[in-house]
């Protein structure tokens, strides 16, 4: 199979046609620093009211992207894979460009189910299914539910911590090397994996600004994101091909014996598959566990209501989803010219399509900057996408955030934020590495 790393295509310099909405003043959605202090999500406001479909040049000669921000719009993008591909440019917003940031993840992160059109997505995503079914699902959910405990229990007598470090980090954690079938002597390695990706962004971004004259610093750090990436793939490609030979009944060796084509996987979509689960598996569920506590913090009498009525804990999942989006983007490359909203996009153009922003669309949601663990379709969120690359593990996210909930809510009933967060500088995942929390401290 052709890999799409060696021809994904960055975009056509645009706009070709005429531009249907105004260009808005002061969007920096291409840059990662943007979002260290959450999304941008009075300016998506301004998209959606003024120009739901806006071109958004790029620096650096890059060819620039139409912005799409309402639900319906989105929906439609992310719907009609026959006119705009995952394959052609990846879903990243930029292709990887020779000789920045790290070879091996640039190419990785587009060898990839996730960047897959038909019918070769399809394939490849059959092979995922058996580990998202109701009945393995059912098992997950008390498997989940028995380390939720301890977790608590390692927390209730501090009286305060970091929920990244005590809890966000490490239920999702468990839960994705209990499907992938990770030893437990292996894991801890994860979470320290996991800190180096949510910078990658960052660090591309500060090598080409210091190309010559990098710190001491930098230096040390491009040592020390270098290693723990290669020791990541290294592990990655030690325990596939071990599955390959050994099978065992767990996500590690549906991925290592899994074919296209009649094909087993290269090495290169090993990596890619490797990379794509321990990153789409964990980081997205740890930061809306994050964000979750920080929106009950913020809406005291909807915390006051689920704690109350625990059987709406299921549809606030879908609501803590909706109001985090964790993941910020997805992008798509037009296989031809067509239409959007009265603008019309052509055959090359990028398209990137905003989660946050369709998420807080108030043509769907009523108030909906607002936390309603009751709202009576919350589940209508697209955070997981739409059509044929919806998410296979939403349910096991919403699976964890339920029973997380459950327990912190009912043992440590006044929980909440201090008001300490640190989000990393990422415009692809809203990633939270830090979130101080408080509570009645408890033996």
């Amino acid at each position: 199979m052709q890999l799409i790393s060696q021809t994904a295509v960055e975009g056509r310099p645009g706009p070709v046609f005429p531009e249907a909405y105004p260009r808005l003043e002061g969007l920096e959605l291409n840059n990662a620093s943007t979002f260290i202090h959450g999304q941008p999500f009075s300016d998506f406001a301004r998209l959606r009211e003024a120009a739901p479909v806006c071109w958004h040049a790029e620096p650096d000669d890059l060819p620039g992207f139409w912005i799409v921000t309402r639900h319906a719009d989105v929906m439609r993008v992310n719907g009609d894979p026959a006119t705009f591909s995952s394959r052609r440019g990846g879903i990243l917003m930029n292709t990887p460009k020779p000789g920045v940031g790290h070879v091996l993840l640039g190419r990785a992160s587009f060898d990839t189910m996730i960047n897959m059109d038909a019918p070769q997505h399809l394939q490849l995503r059959r092979e995922h299914m058996p580990f998202f079914t109701p009945a393995y699902l059912n098992a997950l959910k008390a498997k989940v539910a028995a380390e939720v405990t301890p977790l608590i229990d390692d927390m209730a007598p501090k009286g305060g911590c970091d929920m990244v470090e005590a809890f966000s980090s490490r239920l999702p954690l468990f839960t994705l090397c209990e499907i992938l079938g990770v030893p437990e002597a292996d894991r801890p390695k994860f979470l320290q994996w996991m800190h180096y990706l949510e910078l990658a962004q960052n660090l591309a971004a500060e090598q080409a600004a210091n190309p010559i004259t990098p710190s001491l610093e930098l230096i040390q750090f491009v040592a020390d994101f270098n290693a723990n990436v290669e020791e990541m793939f290294a592990y990655g490609q030690h325990m596939l091909h071990k599955r390959r030979g050994d099978p065992q009944s767990d996500l590690m060796t549906a991925i290592a014996r899994a074919q296209v084509d009649g094909e087993l996987l290269s090495d290169e979509y090993l990596d890619g598959s490797w990379l794509l689960i321990v990153f789409a598996g964990n980081d997205t569920t740890r930061n809306t566990l994050s964000g979750a506590m920080k929106l009950l913090t913020e809406f005291p009498v909807q915390k006051a209501k689920l704690a109350a009525q625990p059987e709406l804990l299921g549809n606030a999942a879908d609501e803590f989803i909706r109001l985090v989006s964790p993941v910020i983007y997805m992008r798509r490359t037009a296989l031809k010219d067509t239409e959007i909203a009265g603008q019309k996009v052509a055959e090359g153009e990028k398209v990137i399509m905003y989660y946050g922003a369709a998420n807080r669309d108030a043509a769907v949601f009523e108030n909906p900057d607002t936390l309603d663990v009751a709202r009576p379709n919350a589940n209508k969120h697209i955070a997981f996408g739409y059509g044929p690359h919806v998410c296979l593990g939403k349910r096991v996210a919403q699976i964890q955030l339920e029973e997380a909930y459950r327990q912190l809510l009912a043992r440590l009933p006044d929980i909440e934020w201090t008001g300490e967060i640190d989000i990393a500088p990422n415009n692809f995942v809203h990633a939270i590495r830090k979130l101080g929390i408080r509570y009645t401290a408890r033996t």
